[in-house]
């Protein structure tokens, strides 16, 4: 699952000083968003216009817990009438869509087994993680992971991987996405996993699933595959204390040459990225190797949202942009531990967010593919923490594989 695409350090664009005092941004704190800190008076007072677009990309993520829309509004019970569950949503009635794609009706909020241990936003009636708030006010390094604790960390993107592919193999034509949430929470609860989207921020299911133009944070809804769909699985299972994240985009039936190419562009994209990562690397670099793959086969990189820190937090520093002539502060160490998560457009890079105020799609309707792993730094390279299991082999995986259609086919 992505993180918002904001500055570590001194949160004004551009600017590369540490932050030296507590100075924070009062309209950050006043609307619920994590505090955004300035080096200096001067400085945001110059750059206050251009930081304060945040302010309205934050709240992609953050505004959920406002949208107390009423049940019949936006879930109905999963024994209503198909007419009923295929209606739209209250906030869709008058909505501007940019495709062709239109949201269903939900299903109710799905019980976790008592017992799993669960996030500090788990319970929280607008699904706020003070740890993460906490985290983004104080800490000003990239932390680094011991053994010990990438042994409990493995777990947990081990049962991220184990439950992507049960939702993968659950998707065909004729389903709907609230059955791959369905099947993903159950396979989150078989592995005393909570599923981390679930509340967090307010977001309502276990699962996001993007299809078609949709970029990501798509909510699953009782909306059947089409055959030519394609669909993006966004997993992260919390377990013994670490999230594991990771997602892959699926072809469904039979799709077109287009679809085709921008799914591979968004794979490889990924794999040019994680090819590079390796102790003393720069996390800026990564951005401008995958925009340059993507604009060699023709797509586009959304700028809005980016790769992040993982681990005992759902999303923490690093933040990891995936454009060219970013400002990423940071250099790889051993022992670090981030999703590195391209999002890559057929036509332009701009994103719009639905009412629901989760799903962004595009601006023009084009489609839009990702793809994730969770990944540390060694001392030669990395470990692909949420790898594929495709030959049966033992042992930490350090390379992505190359490309095969047919593991995506479905």
């Amino acid at each position: 699952m992505s993180s918002t695409n904001a500055q570590q350090q001194c949160a004004s664009p551009g600017c590369t000083k540490a932050i030296s005092s507590r100075l924070a941004c009062p309209k950050c704190i006043s609307i619920g968003l994590p505090a955004s800190y300035f080096c200096s008076q001067s400085c945001f007072t110059t750059n206050y216009k251009e930081h304060a677009k945040i302010h309205k990309l934050a709240k992609q993520v953050l505004a959920g817990g406002d949208n107390t829309q009423s049940a019949s509004g936006t879930v109905c019970s999963e024994s209503a009438p198909v007419e009923t569950k295929l209606s739209l949503p209250d906030w869709a009635n008058k909505f501007n869509f940019t495709g062709n794609l239109r949201p269903a009706m939900q299903s109710p909020r799905r019980a976790v087994t008592p017992g799993i241990i669960q996030p500090d936003y788990a319970t929280h009636a607008n699904g706020v993680s003070y740890f993460e708030q906490n985290d983004r006010a104080s800490n000003t390094a990239i932390r680094i992971y011991k053994d010990w604790e990438l042994e409990d960390l493995r777990h947990a993107c081990e049962m991220g991987r184990e439950v992507l592919d049960e939702g993968g193999k659950a998707l065909r034509v004729g389903v709907t996405t609230d059955e791959i949430d369905r099947v993903v929470h159950e396979a989150c609860m078989e592995r005393d996993c909570y599923p981390s989207p679930l509340n967090y921020y307010s977001f309502p299911k276990s699962v996001c699933t993007s299809i078609n133009e949709v970029i990501c944070h798509g909510i699953p809804d009782y909306r059947e595959v089409q055959d030519g769909d394609i669909v993006n699985i966004d997993v992260t299972t919390y377990t013994k204390g670490y999230h594991g994240d990771l997602n892959e985009t699926f072809f469904v039936g039979d799709c077109d040459k287009d679809s085709k190419r921008l799914v591979k562009t968004a794979y490889n994209s990924l794999k040019v990225a994680l090819d590079m990562c390796q102790p003393g690397t720069l996390y800026r670099d990564l951005g401008t190797a995958i925009q340059k793959h993507a604009t060699q086969n023709g797509c586009s990189v959304v700028k809005t949202y980016c790769g992040h820190g993982i681990g005992e937090l759902f999303h923490t520093a690093p933040n990891i942009p995936h454009y060219h002539k970013n400002k990423a502060k940071g250099i790889m160490k051993v022992g670090h531990v981030f999703t590195v998560e391209p999002m890559i457009n057929l036509g332009t890079s701009g994103d719009k967010t639905w009412g629901d105020n989760w799903t962004a799609v595009t601006t023009d309707g084009k489609r839009s593919s990702q793809f994730e792993h969770t990944v540390v730094v060694t001392e030669t390279g990395l470990e692909l923490l949420t790898a594929r299991k495709t030959d049966g082999s033992e042992g930490p995986c350090t390379i992505m594989p190359d490309w095969n259609e047919e593991w995506f086919q479905r």
